[in-house]
C-alpha cells in the first residue's frame, strides 16, 4: 500500500538558551493511502504542532517529513506554497469562507488557481458538491446557509483539487451534533470508498470514533494509539474514552 505521510523523529523546539519549550519530541507517523487517523491528546500535547509541520505551517527543528514520496522540511516558501496548493487540502473549524463569493466560487478557488480547464473545474465542483450534500445550495453565499452547510462546503473546496492528504483540524468544533455525524459520516466514506487520506486533530471521542486509527500524544511524545480494526464504531468510542481517562483529556458524550 502506498505510503502519503512518513515521518521520522520529529523534534519541535522554541525558544532558545535558558528559555526553551519542547513542544514535541522523537515522534514517527507513517500515514497510508486512504486511511483516516484521529490525533488525540490533552491540550498542550503536541497535536496542533506536529498538524502545522505536515500542514508544512510550521518546520520542525529536526527529522524529516516526506508526503507523498517528497521531503518537504528543505523546501523553500515558494516550493512550499506550490507543494500546499497541489498536495493538501485543509479542512478547519472556522471554514475559512470567501463570504463574497458563492458556494460553488469558494469550492473552485483552489481549480481556478491551479488554472484547471472550465469544464473539468465544473465537473469537479458538482461532484464533490454532490458527495456532500450541497448541490442545491452552490449558488447561495456563506450568510445564506447554516454552520453544517458551511462546513461541508469548506470540506468540498479541501477536497475538489483530489490532493494527497487532508489535514483537519477540530472540523466538528462549530457543529450540533446532526452536522457533525453528517461531515464525519461523509469524511469516512471518503476515506473507505475514494481512497481519501485523512489526518484529523479533535479532542472529540465521538469524533475520533469515526476513525479507522487513533494516535495520542502526551507531553509532546507517542503515548499511544488504538486500531478499529473489525470494532463496532461504539466500543471503539469506548476504548478512546478509556485512553482518554488516563490521559486527561476531554471527550464528548454523544454515542
Amino acid at each position: 500500500m502506498k505510503v502519503i505521510v512518513d515521518a521520522k523523529n520529529i523534534k519541535k523546539v522554541y525558544g532558545t538558551k535558558g528559555n526553551v519549550y519542547t513542544a514535541i519530541e522523537g515522534i514517527d507517523l507513517t500515514v497510508q493511502e486512504g486511511q483516516y487517523i484521529g490525533i488525540m491528546g490533552p491540550s498542550g500535547a503536541g497535536k496542533s504542532t506536529l498538524l502545522n509541520i505536515l500542514a508544512t505551517i510550521d518546520q520542525p527543528t529536526s527529522g524529516d517529513v516526506v508526503i507523498d514520496g517528497t521531503s518537504i522540511v528543505h523546501m523553500n516558501e515558494e516550493q512550499l506554497s506550490v507543494f500546499r496548493r497541489e498536495k493538501l487540502g485543509f479542512i478547519f473549524q472556522d471554514y475559512n469562507l470567501l463570504d463574497t463569493l458563492t458556494v460553488r466560487e469558494n469550492i473552485l478557488l483552489p481549480l481556478a488557481l491551479a488554472k484547471t480547464k472550465i469544464k473539468e473545474l465544473e465537473r469537479r465542483v458538482e461532484e464533490v458538491a454532490d458527495i456532500f450534500g450541497i448541490s442545491p445550495i452552490l449558488d447561495k453565499y456563506p450568510y445564506q446557509i447554516s454552520g453544517g452547510q458551511k462546513q461541508r462546503t469548506a470540506t468540498s473546496r479541501a477536497l475538489v483539487a483530489k490532493p494527497s492528504l487532508i489535514l483537519a483540524d477540530e472540523p466538528t468544533g462549530a457543529l450540533d451534533s446532526k452536522s457533525a455525524t453528517d461531515l464525519l459520516e461523509s469524511l469516512k466514506g471518503l476515506s473507505e470508498h475514494n481512497r481519501a487520506t485523512i489526518l484529523m486533530v479533535t479532542h472529540d471521542a465521538f469524533a475520533a470514533s469515526y476513525c479507522q486509527k487513533v494516535v495520542f500524544i502526551k507531553d509532546g511524545k507517542l503515548f499511544t494509539e488504538l486500531v478499529k480494526g473489525k470494532l463496532p464504531r461504539k466500543e471503539f468510542f469506548n476504548k478512546i474514552l478509556d485512553v482518554l481517562s488516563v490521559l486527561g483529556g476531554g471527550a464528548s458524550d454523544v454515542i
